[in-house]
């Protein structure tokens, strides 16, 4: 993907000038298998029989870049990247309050959905969700680095790369912010932040 960011900014650069209809459908052309491996990676974190699939996920974050009569103000590839993994993160993020708040009320749900609600993912995502949004306060390029790392399933390298920082920069970030989250969440983090 690499040798296809410069194109990716291109792509960004014509829809901020107005030629959104065939410069959107190229661009999703250009970055959907990176999208969905991103999805693939976060899937592949949740709970077996998750409502969403992987392809629904890529979808969803389609339709929450695109599907606005407004156009994308995205600067450069590594800012489509990381708020594409911002909206995964949050599609992910309303699912799981939906389930939650569905459990809440009292709404029946099949018993195999059940199970799999028990085990708790969902409040752990929402409880995460929470917690970046105050890490984001603290320190907003940690918070950046979780949604990359955690959220678009990118490497150290890929998340260097995105951020356009160096791969130590990004490590001393990710491990503070794993730090800062785990104490902020105390023993309900997620093992796999």
């Amino acid at each position: 993907m690499s040798e296809e960011r410069p194109r990716v900014t291109k792509l960004l650069e014509l829809i901020k000038l107005g030629d959104s209809a065939a410069s959107e459908q190229q661009l999703i052309e250009l970055v959907y298998n990176e999208l969905h491996q991103m999805a693939a990676r976060h899937m592949g974190k949740e709970r077996p029989g998750h409502v969403l699939q992987t392809t629904a996920l890529v979808n969803e974050v389609y339709m929450r870049l695109f599907g606005s009569a407004k156009p994308l103000n995205l600067n450069d590839s590594a800012h489509f990247f990381a708020v594409a993994a911002r909206q995964m993160r949050l599609v992910l993020v309303d699912q799981a309050r939906s389930t939650t708040a569905k459990k809440r009320k009292g709404i029946k749900i099949p018993i195999d959905e059940a199970y799999h609600i028990a085990e708790g993912r969902d409040g752990e995502l929402v409880a995460l969700d929470d917690a970046l949004k105050q890490l984001e306060e603290v320190d907003e390029i940690a918070s950046q680095v979780v949604e990359l790392r955690f959220f678009g399933g990118y490497t150290a390298e890929e998340t260097a790369q995105i951020m356009g920082r160096s791969v130590t920069k990004v490590n001393r970030d990710w491990d503070y912010a794993r730090s800062w989250l785990h104490t902020e969440l105390d023993e309900t983090a997620p093992d796999r932040i």
